[in-house]
């Protein structure tokens, strides 16, 4: 598998982003420091997992600064993006995954890798899980 982000994994359709980030639509999230991560299971992407960096403003004044950040999660989701692209191919499903940056300061690129890994690897172990829950209510259905 290319360690590659084109551009229909991105997550660029905004009633996929709305649906993310408004209350009661089936996402969920989850913080491993200095990453919250939201996530929805969506058929409708044009890839299996279609992602979105974002870095507050409010936190980082100059563009300069906040795109650096992104261009850090960018490459740490590129480079580790493989066990959850599997896992979602071995389940047929697709997922909306917005990583948000929410430290006030610029981290060391490895920091950001390594945490980054522990947030897909949570990520592919609670698509697991609910694969495992929908498993078990089709079989109690027969």
């Amino acid at each position: 598998m290319p360690n590659t982000l084109k551009k229909a994994e991105r997550l660029d359709r905004r009633k996929v982003i709305g649906k993310m980030f408004v209350g009661g639509q089936g996402a969920r999230s989850f913080t491993v420091f200095p990453l919250r991560v939201v996530y929805l299971m969506e058929p409708e992407l044009k890839s299996q997992a279609s992602v979105l960096m974002s870095v507050s403003k409010r936190n980082f004044k100059h563009a300069v600064d906040r795109n650096h950040v992104k261009r850090q999660l960018r490459e740490a989701y590129r480079m580790n993006k493989a066990p959850l692209l599997t896992t979602l191919s071995l389940c047929q499903q697709q997922m909306a995954v917005a990583f948000i940056y929410l430290s006030e300061d610029i981290m060391s690129t490895s920091f950001i890798e390594k945490r980054m890994k522990i947030a897909l690897k949570k990520l592919v172990e609670k698509l697991q899980e609910v694969q495992s829950n929908s498993e078990f209510h089709e079989e109690s259905a027969d």
